[in-house]
Formats: C-alpha cells, structure tokens, sequence
C-alpha cells in the first residue's frame, strides 16, 4: 500500500535536526518531536498556550522568537524537504 504525502519520510533540514533527529520522518513524527521538545523545554507561553517562545535552537527553524501553533507547521515546512 503506497503512503499518503502526509505520511511520506521528509528529510529535516540540519537546524531542526538539532530537534527532531536527521533521519528522514513523515511530517506527523516531526510534529509530535517539536512538541515533545516544546514541552520539555517549558517553551509554551504559560498566558496564551498557543503561542511558542522559541529557544535559540527553535528560533533557527522558526525564524523569530514567538510563533503560534498554526504558524508553527508551516515554517517547519520550509525545514523538510
């Protein structure tokens, strides 16, 4: 049976490696890894827990410092190829 796109293994680019591993994922597993290392690492605003305060580490794949949920997925995105 032939994988969904949504479920195809996406190679990560070498700053979300440092988050989610190099080796190639489905972009569900990526998803789940961010969050895991969001949660670890406290990065959930504790006002709004939809907004992101990235660590030096996420502000490589994000771009910025806060980001929000929705935003989240699509610059991760730009990190999978």
């Amino acid at each position: 049976m032939a994988k969904s796109a949504f479920m195809k293994d996406l190679t990560p680019s070498s700053e979300l490696a440092k988050v989610v591993g190099s080796k190639p994922l489905p972009r569900t597993e990526v998803v789940k890894k961010l969050w895991a290392y969001i949660k670890k690492n406290k990065l959930q605003d504790s006002k709004n827990k939809r907004n992101i305060n990235a660590d030096e580490t996420l502000k490589a794949v994000f771009g910025k410092g806060t980001v929000n949920m929705f935003e989240m997925t699509k610059l991760v995105s730009k990190h999978l190829s």
